[in-house]
């Protein structure tokens, strides 16, 4: 897979000045960073296209994760090349073959072990916060981990396309998603846990609450989904209980 880098610098805030309205009504200039809302196109040649509202990072892996989570590819085997326009508005995609799976009935998950102390970890790393959110309050965060190893960190303005950066991360790397954890900052729908479960990953963690739906769908599939993870607790709704060692 041959993947062409955007040859530009993109800057994710800009420092905005704005008024200060107190209760009392005392009025204050001030100036603080502001996220910037850069648009981008995936345009795969002879097929469909995606637009999505993001921050100007990671645009490859937002690309290649959201082929992915769409169901348009089964591995990265799958697109020959991915390019990124100067811009960063438009991402061009050409495939080797689309997927040959049921991408509206992917298989059911394979359960891996995971401990509490592996979810704590993530959330306490959130809680001491991400680099854009510190400045601007504005992104949804997402960490992708391993046997109990931090691989990936990225922020973007949807908790979706955080997720498909996640993703995209461990396509280009070669990761194995069968034997990760997500965590999400953003609450917990249907189509949240619908791209952990295409893109094969058997634990998926949100900071926020689930549907019903979502549950439900977890159960059909196997995927072990833990809510409202906290650095104190953690609700554990669907799929297979932690792992406890063995007493010796």
């Amino acid at each position: 897979m041959y993947i062409q880098e955007p040859n530009k610098t993109f800057f994710p805030t800009e420092i905005k000045k704005y008024t200060h309205i107190a209760r009392d009504g005392a009025c204050e200039e001030r100036s603080e960073p502001v996220l910037h809302e850069h648009s981008v196109s995936i345009l795969i040649e002879g097929g469909a296209s995606f637009r999505t509202a993001c921050i100007p990072q990671y645009l490859p892996e937002l690309a290649l994760g959201r082929l992915l989570t769409e169901g348009v590819i089964a591995s990265p085997e799958d697109v020959e090349e991915l390019r990124v326009a100067k811009d960063g508005h438009t991402v061009r995609v050409r495939l080797t073959r689309r997927s040959q799976g049921d991408s509206a009935n992917p298989p059911a998950l394979k359960p891996i072990p995971w401990t509490p102390e592996q979810i704590f970890a993530l959330a306490d790393r959130l809680s001491e916060g991400m680099p854009l959110h510190r400045q601007t309050f504005a992104t949804h965060s997402c960490f992708l981990a391993q046997d109990g190893r931090l691989l990936f960190t990225c922020e973007d303005i949807g908790r979706h396309n955080a997720i498909d950066k996640a993703v995209g991360f461990a396509l280009r790397q070669n990761i194995s998603l069968a034997g990760c954890i997500l965590y999400s900052s953003g609450r917990a729908p249907k189509d949240m846990v619908w791209k952990a479960i295409r893109a094969g990953i058997p634990v998926f963690v949100s900071k926020a609450s689930p549907t019903c739906e979502a549950a439900a769908l977890a159960e059909q599939y196997g995927l072990t989904l833990v809510c409202a993870a906290r650095s104190d607790r953690m609700k554990l709704f669907a799929g297979t209980l932690p792992h406890q060692p063995d007493a010796f």
